[in-house]
């Protein structure tokens, strides 16, 4: 079902969807930049590659790749961060960004669209109908209107807050997130130094104002660069010296270019930035570089953009900047830094320590020029190097894993030393501690850094430390920020975090802070800033918005949270992955032609992939190719890394090596299914013959795929037996399992009964019957409630929101025509309405139509795979004459069912719900047994013993289900002395091993066993 799948997320995430992805799943996903097109064979990646992971900007601000993606079609295309491709509207104009065109755009190229936020709703109901316009054009047509519009979401999205997120035991997934803010005071030389900085930064933005109608772009680029140079004064004496030097020098080289080509001091001049692409949607694209991008395209800016106009004006900036290097460099010499005795402060008190040893912790800062000199700062303070680590953009992707990981597990590393590299995309758990030693602009960012620790497997309330110079401008705005924002922390606990964002909606914090610093003069400015963060805060104002955000009243409460976790438990214990994986990729590799060599625990070596296998994955493969060698495989994720050796490839049902061996396997072994086998139930005392049958059946919509066939909702696979009266019934997930092959001296000895009249009647044609009168049904009408409860809601929504919006097009169009009678002059012409009123009527008309097709859903006739005939033990044994054989199955029959009914009441005198699930072949267990506070279940497969039995056998099904729950598996074995049974003993993780592919049983030393066991508790 899904074969080609883009993941389209922001610059700073790519790198990390492709690792998790590898990591979590062994999925392979390729990135694709500008020089993956230059480098594709067929000059369109998106032709050439299945699975690619794409940035954000790249595809919203390139229409030449747009235009690559145009021809081609997608499975599924997932959209990291969706709330990016917003729009808004001005009046009642829409203004569509490039994020949002190109959300639309990719809607149009995919069966399935998924668009992933935490902030879908930014508090406005017409802005977040726009953005719902992405998943569902006609259903969210048009600006919203207040008591027009219906508003259920339910059917399309899934939202629940962090904060409220459960695990199974009923405890919060997320722990309590605390943020405290760390108030210091400047030096009388850093007040001096803040304040000739903010007085040129004011002055410089004030000239960048004349350009507001001349050179709109020159003026967001001089207003962007001084704001990052005001930032870089915050955050350290280095970064600040650093930052006026090297505008000095590039200002200084621009004088120099300008004097030789003007000659002249009042010839004007223009500025001069690589950043041609400074439009409106800039700074948002800026927050979602890469570190290292981001850092790079910052440091043009500060250095390279000036508001000076003429020779003359930029050698007085040059001159001003002189005076600022040198005061930078009397406080940088002088080793007065008020921001870092603060750090120490909170370095040597007794919150970060544990044990008499400080915890590990974590440091950003925005600049690497500050990074540098923390590092060289701490490692002094510690008296040792490998105490400090750092994490920064530019930094080669496998020396920040192995800086992670080292400060992950290496007790001597205590402080990670981090730019926003590591504020996405690493996962850092493993500690609680955090400081923002600077503060982002974009309040995202504090929550995204927070969320670094704050993730799942954190068992520890989180700790976030802000330091705060609370007298400078920014800083005043920043610590009434904190203040409030420990006010709402208190009311609505951790779940402001996730709002941070969306919390300013009229103006911008960063907005705010750079108007704070231009009017610092201004009192009545001050008052206005402290207002809209007051109101950003405001309690009412943030619960709306998480109302807002849920969207939705579905809560994941303990109930659901159980029932998902039981249904989880099941699954559990039946599923294919690692074992049966495992052991039939073996088997078939080697039937094949291949040898494996194991190297380490369950992790083998493929010196040589046959050739039929290379071959067979260029004919059926995609573009990831079966390799000639393998130094290390793996069916068991937990076995991907082993220290000392290279990673193994993760082996799954999809990867390109056991899809070739699959196709290969079932080339050869295919027509077999319905040639039919006969089969030994070795659990089967009695003479009954039964034949079982493999039957697929599908269930279809109306929607006609480009082949001319009605396209496939729903597919299943059953199992059903039919006996010589044909009777059928329907027996497990895979009875076959169970079974083993007939031995030749077995088929001829019962050659006979396999030559019976019954057996040769039609007995497909009576399976088929019995599926469709007793299957089908089952498996249709679970379909149709399904898929038509959706359908159905959509043609209700659908119809709803398009009907509302003709007839405010025909109501608009009668009135702009009575104007024009009037002779009035209209903006828009009664034609135009009118116009828009018929196109949406042609929506509303296709739309109901495509509905109709999906909504007519039917089934196919259902058809045989294939079938085998089941001979049961008790049989063989007669035709054999090896002993009484009907005395030893009534005997047997007697012991098994005391033994049953002990483990039920032994179990229901224990307080747990026990259910006899015996008759359900293949389970490979007897009894689930349900523990009283949901949840969690034991899974007992029950073994009744004579007193003179000396061994047990187990069949490969029942080792399978105790391998995949090898905590929640017991084997409970019953001695019965004529009919009573003793007090049971239960055995847990009896097996160590799984049975060899061919193996259908395996039998164990009764006595042994029973030493392993205990008595049920």
């Amino acid at each position: 079902d899904l074969q080609r799948c883009m993941i389209v997320a922001p610059g700073n995430l790519c790198e990390q969807w492709q690792d998790e992805l590898y990591e979590k799943f062994g999925l392979h996903f390729d990135l694709v930049d500008r020089h993956t097109v230059e480098r594709s064979p067929s000059g369109n990646p998106f032709l050439d590659m299945d699975r690619i992971i794409c940035r954000l900007d790249h595809l919203s601000r390139n229409e030449y790749i747009q235009d690559k993606i145009n021809p081609t079609d997608w499975d599924l295309i997932v959209v990291d961060e969706a709330h990016k491709m917003s729009a808004s509207y001005f009046g009642n104009k829409l203004n569509m960004t490039k994020r949002f065109l190109l959300g639309k755009f990719l809607s149009t190229k995919t069966r399935n669209f998924l668009l992933m936020t935490a902030t879908p709703h930014k508090g406005k109901n017409d802005d977040f109908h726009a953005f719902l316009s992405l998943i569902d054009g006609d259903r969210f047509a048009g600006k919203y209107r207040e008591n027009v519009h219906l508003v259920d979401t339910s059917d399309i999205m899934r939202r629940l807050i962090k904060e409220d997120l459960l695990k199974f035991d009923g405890r919060k997934l997320f722990p309590e997130r605390k943020a405290y803010s760390l108030k210091y005071d400047l030096s009388d030389g850093e007040a001096t130094l803040y304040k000739l900085v903010t007085t040129y930064v004011r002055e410089e933005m004030n000239r960048a104002e004349r350009f507001v109608d001349t050179d709109g772009r020159r003026r967001k680029q001089v207003g962007f660069a001084l704001t990052v140079l005001q930032r870089r004064l915050a955050s350290s004496p280095e970064a600040i010296y650093q930052s006026l030097i090297r505008r000095k020098q590039r200002l200084e080289d621009r004088l120099t270019e300008e004097e030789l080509l003007k000659r002249g001091h009042d010839i004007s001049i223009v500025s001069q930035t690589s950043l041609t692409a400074f439009d409106d949607d800039f700074i948002s694209d800026f927050d979602d570089l890469p570190d290292d991008e981001l850092l790079e395209q910052e440091e043009q800016l500060v250095s390279g953009v000036s508001a000076a106009q003429t020779i003359k004006e930029l050698k007085i900036e040059i001159q001003t900047l002189d005076g600022l290097v040198k005061e930078a460099e009397k406080i940088r010499n002088s080793g007065i830094d008020k921001k870092w005795d603060e750090l120490l402060k909170l370095l040597e008190s007794n919150i970060l320590f544990e044990n008499g040893k400080l915890r590990k912790l974590i440091i950003f800062t925005e600049h690497k020029d500050t990074l540098k000199y923390l590092t060289n700062r701490l490692r002094s303070f510690f008296g040792t190097d490998e105490s400090v680590v750092n994490i920064y953009g530019g930094m080669h992707r496998d020396e920040r894993k192995k800086n992670q990981d080292t400060f992950k597990n290496d007790k001597n590393v205590l402080i990670l030393v981090a730019t926003d590299a590591a504020s996405e995309g690493i996962n850092l758990q493993f500690t609680n501690m955090m400081i923002n030693y600077d503060l982002p602009w974009n309040p995202n960012r504090i929550e995204q850094r927070f969320g670094r620790i704050h993730r799942i497997g954190q068992e520890l309330v989180c700790h976030l430390w802000n330091l705060v110079a609370h007298e400078t401008r920014e800083g005043s705005v920043f610590d009434r920020l904190f203040e409030k924002l420990e006010e709402a922390r208190e009311a609505l606990g951790g779940k402001v975090f996730d709002v941070l964002g969306s919390a300013f909606t009229s103006t911008s914090l960063r907005d705010i802070l750079k108007d704070a610093i231009r009017y610092t003069d201004d009192p009545q400015r001050k008052i206005e800033f402290e207002t809209v963060v007051d109101h950003a805060m405001d309690i009412d104002h943030l619960t709306n918005l998480l109302e807002m955000n849920a969207l939705t009243n579905e809560v994941f409460d303990q109930t659901k949270v159980i029932a998902i976790k039981e249904e989880m438990e099941k699954v559990e214990a039946r599923k294919l992955q690692p074992h049966f994986i495992e052991s039939f990729f073996i088997a078939a590799f080697k039937k094949l032609g291949g040898s494996l060599h194991l190297r380490e625990k369950r992790r083998y070596e493929i010196m040589r992939v046959p050739v039929s296998i290379i071959r067979r994955d260029r004919q059926i493969g995609d573009h990831t190719p079966v390799q000639p060698k393998y130094h290390r495989i793996c069916f068991d994720k937990n076995f991907i890394k082993y220290e000392g050796k290279p990673d193994a490839e993760f082996v799954t049902p999809g990867h390109p090596l056991m899809n070739s061996i699959l196709d290969l396997i079932k080339e050869s072994y295919l027509p077999l299914l319905k040639q039919g086998a006969i089969l030994i139930n070795e659990d089967d005392c009695g003479d009954e013959v039964k034949v079982l049958f493999f039957v697929e059946h599908t269930i279809k919509d109306g929607v006609v795929l480009q082949n001319g066939s009605n396209r496939t909702i729903s597919k299943q696979i059953m199992f059903s037996e039919i006996n010589k009266n044909f009777n059928v019934e329907k027996v497990g997930y895979a009875p076959y399992l169970d079974y083993r092959p007939a031995s030749e001296n077995e088929i001829e000895k019962v050659s006979g009964l396999i030559d019976e009249d019954w057996i040769k009647r039609d007995l497909e044609r009576r399976i088929i019957g019995f599926a469709a009168e007793m299957i089908v049904p089952e498996h249709l009408g679970g379909v149709k409630v399904r898929k038509l409860k959706y359908i159905n809601k959509a043609k209700e929504q659908v119809r709803h929101r398009l009907t509302k919006e003709i007839h405010y097009w025909d109501h608009r169009g009668n009135e702009l025509k009575s104007k024009e009678q009037a002779g009035k002059n209209v903006r828009m012409n009664s034609g135009q309405a009118f116009k828009r009123a018929e196109d949406l009527s042609a929506r509303l008309e296709k739309r109901m139509d495509e509905l109709e097709l999906e909504a007519h859903i039917t089934p196919a006739v259902p058809f045989v795979i294939g079938g085998a005939i089941v001979i049961p033990k008790g049989l063989v044994m007669d035709l054999e004459q090896t002993g009484p054989v009907v005395a030893d199955s009534h005997a047997r029959k007697i012991v098994e069912e005391a033994a049953m009914i002990k483990i039920m009441d032994t179990e229901r005198s224990l307080g747990r719900i026990p259910e006899d699930v015996s008759a359900q072949r293949g389970l490979g267990y007897d009894i689930l047994s349900a523990f009283p506070d949901g949840g969690r279940y034991l899974f007992l497969e029950v073994k009744g013993k004579g007193m003179d039995q000396d061994s047990v056998t187990v069949t490969r099904n029942e080792i399978m289900a105790c391998l995949n729950k090898p905590d929640d598996f017991r084997l409970a074995i019953v001695k019965v002395d004529d009919g009573n049974a003793q007090d049971p003993v239960y055995v847990k993780e009896p097996f160590d091993s799984e049975p060899g592919f061919a193996q259908i049983s395996a039998t164990y030393n009764l006595k042994e066993l029973i030493k392993m066991g205990y008595s049920p508790e």
